[in-house]
């Protein structure tokens, strides 16, 4: 970038001094600046022009001129930063923004938070990470998960807090008496974010796509064929009535791109730069539904402002902080929540360990004050022994006289909360005579994982979905964890109770049928919830219309920000 490299030379020319005014030659500026004496001529020529400083130049070679500085580096960079955004050119204002950690901090404080650009309520958001593709169906990340809700639509959508379905690109939908044939009818009004009006058989192209995925394919498996039986309806026929189905639809796993530009939605928020450094999103203004009351939201992918020991408000992914992290005073908590989402540990029984030895197991880590007492950030974790709230974990008796195995295999991914948890489950169980051998996935989730096979004990994390009983479902039928966790014979039999209780039309009934496998699975020591998260925005004054959701983050379209005063 052209001008981050005029504003370096800049800085090597008023470092040596600090600003006060040099006497020096023009080949020491030469050197001083890696360029010849030619270029720095030219230099010096328009930083003049431009009123940076001024050069008095002595006549004979070697003769020393004066040099006069009227602006510093880091005023001259905020100017920039200021005109780049003005101007629309994030892209600049994140190069201008090259600096370690703490000058970094101080610098960007101006602009992170809600701005107002050019007569535009911006909210910009300081990011720990870049962030992946948007593809079709299941993603890993809670952020992309969030942002695919805010960039694209589907058929049906959760509404706030509700956890049933009402309709977006549907407006309603029609089920047979049978349970086999829905009929969804299409909003008239609709149109993509490259201002082209939605056809339904563009919807239908873009779900056939996601039911040929095989994660999909398994959520969809009830589905035998989807059709276009009128211009604004899309019928679902069914082999065997499946009572989610418009739950299936509402999650982000669903929701619909253009059959033939899978970063354009049709949702609230277009997408307008996805980067590795920024994300911008900016109001769809053809939006179907309630409009966004902000024109745009800005991620900036700052990884070095979440160095723990710099002391700042975003240590960790579920604690969000919008503006100055570095101002922690100006920083008030919005809104926080502990999550319906857990972390788990599973266990699979074989030869190597017992129902009783896992049910000793799961009692070593509750009774035991292992979860109580693990070295992490006070109010980031919540121990829990409910997999969601009325689902208790089983209370057995003392179990200290059944022998552990002499060894075991330990598995898990992310989050990082899970390495201390296997480094003191690790040490606990050696003082139980149990040697245990952890290996660490590094990634977010169990796809393409090859040390399940051999672990006897598994750990990760589960995230709660907007219809909680709906989401555990979803995670028995799709997640690859569960085929090895549970022999042929339990996941068949797994799988069919599933595909019973999901021909209950009574919603009630599918939750007392959902609860019911889940007790089992934790009475046969197989699965036991470890803790929550405690999820918390915090903002500066004036980011309004904030509200956690089950994911750990805010619905864009219903922040706001002041007009500034005039």
């Amino acid at each position: 970038m052209r001008q981050l490299n005029r504003l370096n030379q800049y800085h090597r020319l008023w470092q040596p001094s600090a600003g006060a005014t040099q006497h020096v030659t023009i080949s020491e500026l030469a050197i001083r600046c890696f360029c010849s004496e030619r270029h720095v001529r030219t230099l010096l020529r328009q930083a003049h022009e431009a009123g940076w400083l001024t050069w008095r130049a002595q006549s004979g070679r070697g003769k020393r001129g004066e040099l006069t500085f009227h602006v510093t580096p880091e005023s001259l960079r905020n100017a920039m930063m200021e005109e780049a955004l003005k101007h629309g050119q994030q892209h600049n204002a994140l190069e201008l923004a090259q600096l370690a950690p703490q000058e970094l901090r101080s610098l960007l404080h101006p602009f992170l938070g809600g701005q107002w650009q050019n007569d535009t309520p911006t909210l910009r958001i300081p990011y720990y990470r870049s962030l992946d593709p948007l593809h079709p169906g299941f993603l890993p990340g809670r952020a992309e998960q969030h942002l695919a809700g805010q960039v694209f639509s589907g058929l049906t959508r959760f509404h706030g807090n509700s956890s049933e379905p009402t309709g977006d690109l549907a407006h309603h939908w029609e089920v047979s008496e049978d349970g086999l044939r829905w009929h969804f009818y299409i909003r008239s009004t609709l149109h993509w974010h490259n201002g082209d009006k939605v056809e339904t058989m563009q919807l239908q192209q873009s779900l056939m796509a996601l039911l040929a995925l095989p994660a999909l394919r398994k959520l969809f498996q009830s589905v035998l064929c989807i059709e276009v039986t009128h211009p604004q309806c899309l019928t679902f026929i069914l082999h065997q009535p499946d009572f989610w189905l418009a739950h299936r639809l509402a999650t982000y796993c669903s929701r619909l791109a253009h059959p033939d530009q899978p970063m354009t939605g049709s949702g609230p928020f277009r997408l307008s730069v996805y980067a590795p450094d920024l994300v911008r999103l900016e109001s769809h203004e053809q939006y179907h539904l309630s409009h966004p009351l902000l024109k745009a939201i800005e991620y900036w992918i700052t990884p070095s402002l979440f160095d723990y020991g710099l002391g700042t408000s975003c240590r960790h992914p579920v604690q969000i902080a919008i503006g100055e992290p570095d101002e922690l005073e100006r920083l008030r908590l919005v809104t926080n929540s502990t999550s319906l989402g857990f972390c788990y540990l599973t266990l699979k029984q074989s030869p190597r360990l017992s129902e009783m030895q896992a049910r000793r197991l799961i009692n070593i880590i509750h009774l035991s004050t292992l979860l109580h007492t693990l070295p992490l950030d006070e109010g980031l974790i919540t121990p829990t022994e409910e997999l969601l709230p009325g689902w208790a974990i089983p209370q057995w008796p003392d179990l200290t006289n059944v022998p552990l195995p002499e060894k075991l295999t330990l598995a898990y991914h992310l989050p990082v909360e899970l390495h201390t948890m296997a480094s003191q489950l690790k040490l606990y169980l050696a003082q139980q005579g149990c040697e245990l051998t952890v290996i660490f996935y590094d990634a977010k989730t169990w796809d393409g994982c090859q040390s399940l096979a051999d672990a006897d004990i598994m750990m990760g994390d589960r995230l709660i979905g907007e219809a909680p009983e709906y989401t555990l479902e979803q995670w028995l039928r799709c997640d690859v964890l569960w085929p090895h966790l549970l022999n042929a014979p339990q996941f068949a039999h797994l799988q069919a109770t599933l595909d019973a209780v999901q021909t209950q039309t009574d919603e009630q009934a599918r939750h007392a049928g959902l609860k019911a496998i889940f007790s089992q699975l934790m009475e046969k020591a197989v699965l036991t919830p470890l803790f929550n998260y405690q999820y918390q925005i915090s903002a500066p004054p004036g980011v309004n219309g904030i509200r956690l959701n089950t994911r750990g983050w805010f619905d864009f379209t219903e922040a706001w920000l002041p007009a500034p005063k005039s």
